[in-house]
């Protein structure tokens, strides 16, 4: 079923007030434009990655060559979006440092890696920092 506003009244489980960008474990969802079917489909139990899913799944794996504050724990991959656990260890600081909001930042944007990867199907649970 397509999400619709009316039906579906999501409230936000954010604590008001809490900065997310400091050191802590934190589960993430991300989910694909308009949470179309793109990164691949569910048969017999496992997820097949397609080209889009296999791009999602090694800029989730580079994360944290690219942001060693980072730690990669379980994550998976479906049809539409992407569920994983994060650990900042050590967020950058900010201030004079910080960037425009406009700007990535470690803790907005962490799938854009564009690599090539062989078709497979994978299992449908990740151990940490691997892929099939």
């Amino acid at each position: 079923m397509k999400y619709n506003p009316q039906i579906h009244h999501r409230r936000s489980i954010r604590l008001k007030d809490y900065d997310y960008s400091q050191s802590g474990a934190y589960f993430v969802t991300i989910c694909s434009n308009d949470r179309q079917c793109w990164f691949g489909e569910i048969l017999n139990s496992q997820m097949c990655l397609n080209q889009l899913g296999k791009i999602v799944a090694q800029g989730w794996l580079r994360t944290p060559k690219i942001r060693p504050e980072v730690i990669l724990d379980e994550w998976i991959i479906m049809p539409n979006h992407l569920h994983g656990i994060i650990i900042i260890t050590n967020p950058p600081s900010v201030g004079a440092h910080r960037r425009a909001p406009n700007q990535l930042t470690p803790t907005n944007n962490y799938v854009g890696a564009h690599r090539r990867a062989p078709n497979q199907c994978v299992p449908n649970q990740h151990a940490p920092n691997q892929i099939d």
